[in-house]
């Protein structure tokens, strides 16, 4: 059973690291004009809608969000149960010669971030493709690794990082790490 060690990122500190990372992507991009946020279900679909409308904020303008469901992309797809639950995916919007900001909670092996990357191109050839992601912990599989980061949290594989983001973990944001 896991057991608690640490908060790493309270409230606050989520909402600066995501601020930060929105004011990155306005820099790197000279603006927002060509930029569409597409949160990987589940956690980084709240966190996506968190860093819109912080640049809403900022920049005045409103950047689309969208969310994709990689399980039908996931190189072991196989190995998951035969029930596993296919999301729809919702980008509504044209994703061809755009900038994709790809945004999730944990960067970990990199699995998900290709498969999210092979979804994307599913539905168009974006300009580019880049990565938000609130918090890397290292161990990559594949050569993946973000253009955006909330926290870098060097880990071991016996512990299990865990993001609290509303709606799915109650209202109070937050980030921790647990010992498997």
């Amino acid at each position: 059973m896991p057991t608690f060690k640490a908060k790493i990122l309270d409230s606050a500190g989520v909402s600066r690291a995501l601020t930060r990372i929105s004011h990155e992507i306005i820099e790197r991009n000279d603006g927002v004009s060509n930029v569409c946020l597409i949160g990987i279900r589940r956690r980084g679909v709240p966190l996506a809608q968190l860093i819109a409308a912080t640049i809403e904020q900022i920049e005045g303008v409103k950047v689309p969000v969208g969310e994709i469901d990689i399980t039908r992309y996931r190189d072991d797809l196989t190995t998951l149960t035969d029930g596993a639950t296919v999301n729809a995916t919702n980008v509504p919007f044209e994703v061809t010669e755009r900038n994709i900001i790809l945004v999730d909670d944990v960067l970990y092996t990199g699995r998900t971030a290709r498969a999210a990357i092979e979804a994307v191109f599913s539905l168009g050839r974006p300009e580019r493709i880049q990565l938000a992601i609130l918090v890397d912990r290292g161990h990559r599989e594949l050569p993946i690794r973000a253009d955006y980061v909330g926290k870098n949290v060097p880990t071991s594989r016996q512990e299990l990082i865990a993001v609290r983001v509303p709606p799915y973990d109650g209202d109070e944001m937050g980030v921790e790490i647990w010992q498997l």
